[in-house]
């Protein structure tokens, strides 16, 4: 692994470039300038070595490229160390069907999921986290990662497009979900189902019911309104039009608590709602902080060693290379 002291002088390679661009544009225009004939060219530089005035150009500059390289302190990691973290296993399964564009919830039920979520992770300290996406179908989008940084970019990029087969299939995205998880102790795994409920196939309560058995917790969170949402579909043109079912009817979605509150019962956990309120991710961070948490060993570069030294004295060798070449031909 490595790392630098100074990495805002890395910065130095821009100027560094644009003289070199500079260079080359102003080489060539001197070439077409000078458009001479090859025997008074002969004769106005006969002395003058051009291979290597150019071998030590090349030189100079990689003289000062390492040297900035140098200056900038890169230092190599060259001790692992052991450190302790305690933390859960946090998998949230992430509704992406049609209905989830549905705007009760601003500014959409999609946006206010994600918007929560990425707080929550700013609030995480240990716990691995994974996303599951699903509609009438669901794939392991994320595996468990402490990466946070990481997590927050796949997160911004979930929207209902992901998945072709249209539905909300929550016993599929508990399969998965629970697919996710280590093999090993069951008792520090959570997994959280983000949806609106408003269809249910399967047999969603009977795998949660399995998945409490083993000691897992799944928490439901309920995104929309009882009184239901439009879906909006856009055209091909571009146009803000409603979705409609196969009589022409506008289609409202709704929330179904229901089956999500009876989910999240039968998997021992709790069914909270994200509405128009600001900061509803605290409930759910608070139940999952006041679980027990397991110790996870991981490893860090706890020492890092020098290695300026060795790109100054390249750049010093390059440097003085460049100027014992000299730039006359050699006598015949």
């Amino acid at each position: 692994m490595i790392e630098f002291k100074y990495p805002v002088l890395l910065l130095m390679y821009l100027p560094l470039f644009v003289v070199v661009l500079i260079d080359l544009i102003f080489a060539k225009r001197s070439d077409s300038f000078f458009n001479l004939s090859e025997n008074l060219k002969s004769t106005l530089f006969e002395k003058i070595d051009f291979g290597k005035v150019r071998l030590k150009r090349i030189l100079s500059v990689f003289s000062i490229a390492t040297l900035i390289f140098a200056a900038s302190g890169p230092q190599v990691g060259i001790r692992l160390s052991p450190v302790d973290r305690k933390g859960l296993d946090l998998v949230f399964c992430i509704d992406v069907s049609s209905s989830m564009r549905g705007t009760d919830i601003k500014p959409s039920r999609l946006g206010k999921s994600k918007f929560e979520i990425s707080q929550m992770i700013k609030n995480l300290k240990g716990d691995r986290v994974a996303f599951i996406v699903f509609a009438g179908s669901s794939h392991l989008y994320l595996p468990l990662t402490t990466d946070y940084e990481a997590a927050q970019l796949f997160l911004d990029q979930i929207d209902t497009d992901m998945i072709p087969t249209q539905g909300t299939d929550l016993s599929t995205a508990i399969e998965t979900g629970l697919s996710a998880f280590s093999e090993d102790d069951s008792k520090y795994k959570v997994l959280v189902l983000i949806t609106d409920g408003e269809d249910h196939e399967g047999k969603a309560i009977d795998l949660a019911k399995q998945a409490s058995k083993r000691g897992m917790i799944i928490h439901t969170v309920g995104v929309g309104t009882s009184s239901g949402s439009l879906i909006p579909v856009t055209s091909s043109n571009g146009s803000i039009d409603y979705k409609k079912d196969k009589d022409g009817r506008l289609v409202t979605s709704q929330l179904n608590e229901d089956i999500l509150s009876n989910i999240s019962d039968a998997g021992n956990g709790i069914f909270l709602r994200f509405n128009n309120k600001p900061a509803n991710f605290k409930n759910l961070l608070n139940e999952i902080d006041s679980m027990e948490k397991r110790s996870i060993a991981s490893h860090v570069y706890s020492e890092f060693e020098d290695q300026y030294q060795k790109f100054g004295l390249l750049s010093l060798s390059l440097m003085t290379i460049g100027m014992m070449i000299g730039s006359q031909r050699k006598k015949s």
